[in-house]
């Protein structure tokens, strides 16, 4: 093993057979830097120069405590250093020798070789510039070649029954001032439901901020969504925060259940009151925002595991629409397949027509976990193979998909039932689940006389996602009065 005490930085390199691989964070944007084992730095990207302002030249080979007006208790990199373990989402506000000062994030990782701590890698973000990605950030799934303000209700494809309930509620929720909370599996399109609602509002004409609060460290979501005032943190400063730029706009809170609990409460009195209260400020600023929000999972379910408050869901969930997932609503295939061949065409320069029968059955008995968006990247995926060839068949499907259609083509005459035992067992369970669920909605109707409010508390469930089930199962109240 090596002495990395007094190594040269190009030795540190090469005893850890890396600098090969190091090269791969020169255009981070982030700020990269890699200390040894003692804090002398052996590695200074770009970003990070540009935060500091300082030359790689000034700074290669010096201790970080040397190079940043700090010391080993107050340095996240020498921390971690004596530590030897990570330090994940810190903020810290620092300055250099040379004089500049920084508001960042750090995420600091030990470096070990076999066993052997050998130094930190630490990236940096500044926290201003994350503030402002975060307030550009388009959600998942989000397709960035069409501008947002186009996208309407009628842009929004589907015939079944159930989901032309939702889009009419969500019509109509549009042109009121309350709070619409939107329920549906990953990929069902809740966020097109709230730009499309966003939209056809009287806010149209001012900003839609949509907020992934999965996606946010929980330590910088408060300041990000209500600001921050000067003297709240070390280095903190006057900055409004997106509710605040949002005002007279649209807020859509997506996957709030990922939100911790603790800043739900806070969220809750902003919404009852219309007013935020910047980190570290006295006076509160009077906001007017229409709020909608989206769960993945049901919020009842949520409640119960803690993970959503109940007082937030009963404020945010005034209209509460619950957008099926594809696979119950299969009558709408061939509509999407449609709708999605001919985005593609333009996009891709193809001619595709349709797609052949046999693909059409396989996406018929397929379950669809990832909804309507897994439909739309299946679609894209074959026409990129397609060739000249007008219609998408078996062999353009993506890989995982030809292996799956290889266990569930429906039997026929001379097949072995073996070929078709995966979809057997899908569809068999999926059939027990939907008969066990119709039963316990009918009995539970029975026991209270048919009675809504008290069938929905018996059961957990709110009175919407109550008549949307009665509807779906086609359960006739009459018989259980």
């Amino acid at each position: 093993m090596a002495d990395f005490k007094n190594n040269t930085p190009a030795r540190f390199l090469q005893d850890l057979d890396n600098s090969e691989y190091l090269s791969i964070f020169d255009d981070f944007s982030d700020g990269v830097l890699v200390t040894n084992v003692d804090g002398v730095i052996v590695y200074y990207n770009r970003a990070m120069s540009r935060i500091d302002e300082l030359s790689p030249d000034n700074v290669i080979s010096r201790k970080v405590t040397d190079v940043y007006d700090l010391d080993d208790a107050t340095s996240i990199i020498m921390q971690c250093l004596a530590k030897r373990k990570p330090i994940i989402d810190a903020p810290i506000y620092y300055r250099t020798r040379m004089g500049k000062f920084a508001n960042t994030i750090h995420n600091v990782m030990p470096i070990f070789n076999k066993n052997k701590l050998v130094g930190a890698i630490c990236f940096v973000r500044d926290y201003h510039a994350l503030v402002e990605t975060i307030a550009a950030m388009p959600l998942p799934g989000k397709d960035q070649r069409f501008d947002s303000a186009s996208i309407t209700f009628e842009r929004i494809i589907g015939q079944d029954s159930a989901f032309v309930d939702a889009i009419n509620s969500a019509r109509m929720a549009a042109g009121t001032p309350s709070p619409v909370m939107l329920f549906g599996e990953t990929g069902t399109g809740k966020e097109l439901f709230a730009r499309a609602i966003s939209n056809h509002s009287s806010r149209s004409a001012k900003k839609f901020t949509p907020v992934n609060c999965a996606a946010i460290p929980e330590n910088l979501l408060e300041g990000i969504l209500f600001g921050t005032s000067k003297g709240a943190f070390t280095g903190a400063v006057e900055k409004a925060g997106l509710f605040e730029r949002t005002n007279k706009g649209t807020v859509f809170l997506d996957e709030v259940n990922s939100m911790p609990v603790g800043l739900q409460s806070k969220i809750l009195r902003s919404i009852q009151e219309n007013r935020v209260r910047r980190v570290g400020a006295l006076k509160e600023i009077e906001i007017d925002l229409k709020i909608i929000s989206s769960v993945n999972k049901d919020p009842h379910i949520a409640i119960a595991d803690g993970t959503l408050r109940s007082d937030l869901f009963y404020r945010l969930g005034v209209v509460f629409i619950h957008i099926v997932p594809l696979r119950e609503r299969m009558e709408d295939i061939g509509l999407l397949v449609s709708h999605f061949i001919s985005k593609h065409n333009a996009v891709l320069c193809k001619n595709v027509k349709t797609i052949s029968d046999e693909v059409m059955e396989l996406f018929k008995i397929y379950n669809w976990p990832g909804n309507v968006r897994e439909l739309e990247h299946v679609i894209e995926g074959a026409m990129n193979i397609v060739g000249t060839d007008e219609v998408i068949r078996i062999q353009h499907l993506q890989t995982h998909f030809s292996n799956w259609s290889v266990k569930t083509k429906p039997v026929r005459p001379g097949r072995r039932h073996d070929d078709v035992l995966s979809e057997d067992r899908n569809s068999n369970l999926t059939m027990i689940k939907s008969e066990h669920e119709e039963n316990i909605i009918k009995n539970t109707l029975l026991e209270n006389k048919g009675n809504i409010t008290k069938t929905a508390r018996s059961l957990g469930i709110s009175r919407q996602l109550l008549y949307y089930k009665i509807k779906k199962f086609n359960i006739s109240r009459d018989n259980t009065k």
